[in-house]
């Protein structure tokens, strides 16, 4: 068996008064003709787009002038204006306009009517509206940068249909306001990951929970999704299995160094590797536990319970159930019918703890 280790792949003081003696009022002179040079109108190459930001949208000084340097040659003001009243009309608080353009300085020299009002309105169709709406661009403004036709709206339509059920958008919303899609090429990385997810099996709702819960995975280089998926079946899960994708969504969301410390912890309780794989395969959300929670259920099963390691790689499932509100509680449960003994056979703990809550 190939090492389990190698499976996964990221006071406040009071002001005092500063006395100069004469002789440093000279030195003071100096330097301040010095400062006013660095901050001269001349060290500006676009001193009127400069106070514009800092008039306007209240930018920092250090900022404004970074942005007019970039766009040194833009001297008309005309379109930052239209921009920022545009945004205003939409609803776009002044802190929206702010960050939005900080974000991405490209937009104050965008068309409004060619460039702007487009991708919004798309934008708006989505069900974002109002201080919605400024409260997405302004953490999110690329989108007007992108191109709408080659970009926003392939990703958008490829994540949509990826998407089941997802009647009002919120899915869709929510998805796009994770980073992770802004890469390079995302409409050929959705294309290809969503491909060959599918022929892996993962479909429909498992396609679309993975999307919800994973969506990084969506924009990975599609050499490293393979990779993991090529991990995750060396494990026990293979292709066309259903619970390939609970595999998926479980080792991707943590590191190697986690499942490495995971897996040492279970074979200081005397698991062996393929005990460890056997569990993990019949109960993936095993893995997702914590290593707190997993030492103590360990030690409860096997110390106070004294369960036997194989009724645990039998039933793995118990480890991931909550031992404050339902382990403990039936064990205690359990405790007061063994000492009433009303019944000829008494149930086990595992008994307990796998039935439902209504049934118990």
């Amino acid at each position: 068996m190939q090492n389990l280790y190698s499976y996964l792949p990221l006071s406040q003081f009071r002001p005092k008064t500063l006395y100069l003696k004469p002789n440093h009022i000279p030195f003071l002179s100096l330097f301040s003709s010095l400062s006013s040079l660095t901050h001269s109108p001349s060290s500006i190459s676009n001193a009127s787009l400069s106070n514009f930001l800092i008039e306007t949208l209240a930018i920092s000084q250090p900022q404004a002038l970074s942005i007019s340097n970039r766009f040194s040659s833009r001297k008309s003001l005309e379109k930052p204006h239209s921009v920022v009243q545009f945004l205003e009309q939409l609803g776009f608080s002044d802190a929206h306009i702010r960050s939005s353009v900080l974000l991405s300085p490209t937009i104050l020299f965008s068309s409004v009517d060619e460039t702007l009002k487009p991708k919004l309105q798309f934008f708006q169709d989505l069900g974002l509206t109002g201080p919605d709406l400024g409260n997405f661009i302004s953490k999110h403004s690329h989108f007007l940068c992108d191109s709408l036709e080659k970009t926003v709206r392939p990703c958008v339509n490829i994540i949509k249909k990826a998407l089941v059920n997802d009647r009002n958008n919120q899915d869709l919303i929510w998805v796009l306001r994770r980073p992770y899609w802004v890469t390079a090429k995302p409409v050929s990385r959705l294309r290809c990951n969503i491909a060959f997810l599918e022929s892996c099996g993962i479909v429909g709702p498992q396609l679309a929970m993975l999307l919800r819960t994973r969506p990084w995975l969506f924009f990975l280089q599609e050499p490293a999704l393979r990779n993991l998926v090529s991990r995750v079946v060396d494990m026990g899960f293979p292709i066309g299995s259903r619970m390939l994708v609970h595999a998926l969504f479980t080792v991707s969301g943590m590191s190697g160094e986690t499942f490495s410390k995971k897996i040492e912890l279970f074979q200081t309780f005397g698991f062996s590797e393929d005990e460890c794989m056997q569990m993990f395969r019949k109960s993936q959300h095993l893995l997702g536990a914590s290593e707190r929670k997993l030492k103590f259920g360990l030690e409860f099963f096997l110390y106070v319970i004294k369960l036997e390691r194989s009724s645990l790689v039998s039933w793995p499932t118990c480890l991931s159930y909550s031992m404050g509100k339902r382990i403990i509680p039936r064990y205690k449960v359990l405790q007061l019918i063994e000492r009433k003994r009303p019944l000829k056979k008494e149930p086990s703990l595992l008994t307990y703890c796998i039935i439902r809550k209504r049934s118990f």
